[in-house]
C-alpha cells in the first residue's frame, strides 16, 4: 500500500506540492493525473527516495523507501523511462540490475518475456523504439517481484497494441493483489484502465476516489479533469 501524508515541497520561496495526501492501495490500479507540470513527478520522486519532502511522510507499506531493506523486491520503479545506457543490450541492463540488487539472473528472460522483449533480448538499447523503451523499463521494475508498482508515464511511445497489453499487464497485477499506481497526462487511456484516480492540479489534490465517483453527474472523467483543472478547457 502507498500513503501521501500530507506532503509539502518547497523549492526556495515556490511551494510546489502543497500538503498533498492520498493513498493507493493492493488490488487497485491508482492513475495518478494532472496536466504537465502539476506536481506529479515531484510526488513520485519523494516516494521514491530521489528528493526529500519539506514536509510530511511518504510510505510504502508503512515504511519510507529508504528504509525498505531490500527495495526492488517491494516496490518496482519506472521513472524517467528505462534508464538504461545506449550502448548494452536489454539483456546486460537487466542482468546489470539483478547484480547490484542481490536477484537471480534468471529472472532476466522472464521479465522479457512478460513485456515481449524476449526477441530483443541482445538489441542494444540505443535501437530501441521509444515504446520498447518504456517496455523495458517495466521489465527493470520487474526484476525483484515486487507487490507495489509505480510506473510515471508508462504510455509514452505505446502504439495501440502496446496500449492494449499494457492494460491487460496491470489489470493483471491488481487481480493478483498487487498496488499499482500509475501516473499520466493522457485522461482517456487512464479512463479506460483505471479502478481509482488522483487529480492534481498546481500542486494540489482536487480530486481523488473512483472512476465513478469523480466522474459524478459529468459525462465523461475528462470532462471532469478539465473541469478541475481548467474549465478554460472544457469543449
Amino acid at each position: 500500500m502507498i500513503s501521501i501524508e500530507h506532503i509539502r515541497k518547497s523549492h526556495g520561496r515556490r511551494e510546489v506540492l502543497h500538503g498533498i495526501s492520498f493513498q493507493a492501495r493492493p488490488a487497485r490500479v491508482t492513475a495518478f493525473l494532472g496536466p504537465n507540470g502539476a506536481g506529479k513527478s515531484s510526488a513520485l520522486r519523494i516516494l521514491l527516495g530521489l528528493d526529500r519532502a519539506t514536509s510530511g511522510l511518504a510510505l510504502i507499506d508503512g515504511k519510507r523507501y529508504r528504509d525498505l531493506d531490500r527495495p526492488m523486491r517491494t516496490v518496482g520503479a519506472m521513472f524517467d523511462g528505462p534508464g538504461a545506457s545506449a550502448g548494452r543490450s536489454a539483456r546486460d541492463h537487466l542482468r546489470w540490475m539483478c547484480t547490484s540488487n542481490g536477484i537471480a539472473p534468471s529472472r532476466v528472460p522472464e521479465v522479457l518475456a512478460i513485456v515481449g522483449l524476449e526477441r530483443h533480448a541482445k538489441d542494444k538499447v540505443g535501437t530501441f523504439s521509444l515504446g520498447m523503451g518504456q517496455r523495458l523499463g517495466i521489465a527493470s521494475a520487474l526484476l525483484g517481484s515486487p507487490a507495489t508498482l509505480v510506473l510515471d508515464e508508462p504510455t509514452n511511445g505505446l502504439d495501440p497494441d502496446g496500449l492494449r497489453w499494457l492494460r491487460s499487464f496491470l489489470r493483471g497485477q491488481a487481480n493478483a493483489g498487487h498496488t499499482v499506481l500509475v501516473s499520466s497526462h493522457l485522461i482517456t487511456e487512464m479512463a479506460d484502465l483505471a479502478d481509482d484516480v488522483v487529480v492534481i492540479n498546481d500542486g494540489s489534490i482536487v480530486a481523488t476516489g473512483s472512476v465513478a465517483a469523480v466522474r459524478g453527474s459529468r459525462p465523461s472523467l475528462e470532462h471532469a479533469f478539465f473541469a478541475l483543472t481548467d474549465p478554460g478547457l472544457l469543449p
